[in-house]
C-alpha cells in the first residue's frame, strides 16, 4: 500500500525541513506515542470514572482503538477506490494513525465534566475546549520544540481540526448562566472549536495551502440559539471522526454490557425497536439484531467476537463522497456511511449515553470532578507563586497579560490526570494530607 502522493506542502513542519513522506508521518506517529501528554491519557476518564475497575477503557485505550479502526478504514478505502482518481488522496496508515492517536490528547481530567469546569473558570479569558487544547499541545506545549510543540506535519495537524474556527467566533456568552455558578456550571459547555484565539496564527499556517475561496467556505459556521457551529471538516478528519464514533458506539458499549449496566431488554427497546421504527422496511434491526444473543451471552469470548463483527460491519459500510463544494480534494472529499447504518451507530451511542453517562451514579462523580477543578484553579490563580510548580510559574511570569497568565494555569490543570488532580486537591485543601516531601 503506497503513501499519499500529494506531497507539496503537506509534509512540511513549522520548524525544520521535511524528508521523505513516509518518514514524516511515521515520525509524527512516534512523537505522539512518546509524548508525556499522550501517556497521561491512561489516567484520564473515558466514560466511567477511573478506579472503579481495571477492566474498562481509559482515554488512552480509546485513542489506541480509534487509531486502529481509522487504519482499518483507510485499508478498506485503498482497496475499494484503488483504481479511481481519488485514491492518491487517501491517507497512509502512519498519517491516519497519527491523527487517531492524537485526537484526544488535549482531553481534560474528569472527562467532559472537567472540560466544562475549565471553560467556566476561563470564561472571561479565552475559554477552554478539549479540541483546541489538543491543537495547543501539538503546536506549542509538546516536548519536541521550544516554540512549536510536537512540531507535526501540516497534514496531520489538518486532520486534527475537527472544528475549523477559533473560540471567540462561535461562543455565545448569552447562554452562560452565572446565577447558578459555581455550584451548577452545566450551562458553561464550551463551543466546539479547534483553536483558542491566542493560537490563531498556527491555524492560519495550517490552512495556508488552500485558496482563499476554500478557506472562507471551510471556516463558515451556522448561527444557532446555542453556540454557533462549523459546517465542514477535511477528508482525513471525516475518517478519524467515523473511527471515533465506532470506537465510542461499539467499544464503550462492550464495557457497559460487561459491567451489566445495559440489559438485553434495554438493548431491544432502545436499539433494535428504535431502528425498526426509523426504518420500517429495513431488515428487523439490521446487523445489530443478529448479534444480540452473542452480546449478552455472558461469555467474554463470544461477546468479543460480536464486538469485532460490529466494528468490521461499520467499517465496511464507509464510502468516499465528493461534496462538490471545495476546489481542493482534501476538503471536498468526505468519508461517510449510508443513512440506515448511521442510524444503527447512533442508536449504539445513545444507549451508552442514557444508561451509563447520564445516570446519577456517574454524574455525581462528574460533578465532584468539576468542583475540584474549579477550586484548584481559583486557589492557584490567587496564589500562583505558592501553588504553581516552578517550571509552570516561570512560564507564568513571562506572560504579558492576566489572561495569558491564566492560560498557563489552565494548561497545567488540563494536563493533569484524574488521580494527579485529586491528589493535588487533597494536598491543598485536606488538612491531614500533604507534606514537604510529597512529589505528587
Amino acid at each position: 500500500m503506497s503513501d499519499i502522493h500529494v506531497n507539496t506542502p503537506w509534509q512540511e513542519r513549522k520548524q525544520g525541513a521535511s524528508t521523505r513522506e513516509r518518514e514524516d508521518y511515521a515520525r509524527d506517529r512516534a512523537r505522539i506515542i512518546h509524548s508525556a501528554f499522550f501517556r497521561r491519557l491512561q489516567g484520564k476518564t473515558q466514560v466511567l470514572g477511573l478506579g472503579e475497575s481495571d477492566f474498562y477503557r481509559t482515554r488512552l485505550t480509546h485513542s489506541l482503538e480509534v487509531a486502529q479502526i481509522a487504519g482499518g478504514i483507510v485499508e478498506y478505502l485503498h482497496e475499494k477506490y484503488q483504481h479511481t482518481d481519488y485514491a492518491r488522496f487517501i491517507p497512509s496508515q502512519n498519517l491516519i494513525e497519527s491523527i487517531g492517536l492524537a485526537h484526544d490528547i488535549g482531553h481534560a481530567p474528569f472527562g467532559h465534566g472537567g472540560e466544562v469546569a475549565l471553560n467556566y473558570v476561563m470564561r472571561d479569558d479565552g475559554g477552554f475546549e478539549g479540541n483546541a487544547q489538543t491543537m495547543r499541545i501539538c503546536t506549542q506545549l509538546g516536548e519536541y520544540s521550544d516554540d512549536d510543540g510536537l512540531n507535526l506535519t501540516r497534514r496531520t495537524l489538518l486532520g486534527l481540526i475537527k472544528y475549523p474556527t477559533t473560540y471567540s467566533q462561535v461562543v455565545n456568552h448569552a447562554i452562560y448562566d452565572e446565577k447558578k455558578a459555581p455550584l451548577n456550571i452545566d450551562s458553561f459547555k464550551p463551543p466546539k472549536c479547534s483553536f483558542f484565539d491566542c493560537d490563531s496564527a498556527y491555524f492560519s499556517w495550517i490552512i495556508a495551502p488552500f485558496c482563499s475561496e476554500d478557506i472562507k467556505r471551510f471556516t463558515e459556521f451556522n448561527h444557532t440559539t446555542s453556540h454557533f457551529k462549523t459546517q465542514f471538516k477535511s477528508f482525513d478528519t471525516s475518517i478519524m471522526e467515523l473511527a471515533d464514533d465506532i470506537a465510542y458506539g461499539v467499544h464503550d458499549l462492550e464495557d457497559a454490557i460487561a459491567l451489566q449496566l445495559i440489559t438485553q431488554k434495554q438493548w431491544k427497546h432502545e436499539v433494535i425497536d428504535k431502528i425498526n421504527h426509523s426504518f420500517p422496511t429495513y431488515q428487523r434491526g439490521g446487523v445489530v439484531a443478529n448479534i444480540s444473543d452473542d452480546l449478552f451471552s455472558g461469555k467474554n469470548r463470544i461477546r468479543k467476537k460480536a464486538i469485532s463483527y460490529l466494528v468490521t460491519y461499520f467499517v465496511s459500510q464507509i464510502e468516499m463522497v465528493k461534496q462538490r463544494v471545495f476546489k481542493h480534494e482534501l476538503l471536498d472529499l468526505k468519508a461517510m456511511m449510508p443513512e440506515n447504518v448511521c442510524a444503527e451507530l447512533t442508536a449504539l451511542k445513545h444507549i451508552v449515553a442514557t444508561n451509563v453517562i447520564e445516570i446519577p451514579e456517574v454524574q455525581t462523580l462528574v460533578y465532584k470532578g468539576q468542583q475540584m477543578i474549579v477550586r484548584l484553579f481559583e486557589a492557584i490563580d490567587s496564589n500562583p507563586q505558592r501553588l504553581l510548580e516552578k517550571k509552570h510559574y516561570d512560564k507564568y511570569l513571562r506572560q504579558d497579560t492576566q489572561s495569558a497568565k491564566r492560560r498557563i494555569i489552565c494548561d497545567y490543570i488540563a494536563g493533569d490526570t484524574d488521580e494527579y488532580a485529586t491528589r493535588l486537591y487533597h494536598k491543598i485543601f485536606t488538612p491531614s494530607n500533604g507534606s514537604v516531601f510529597d512529589r505528587l
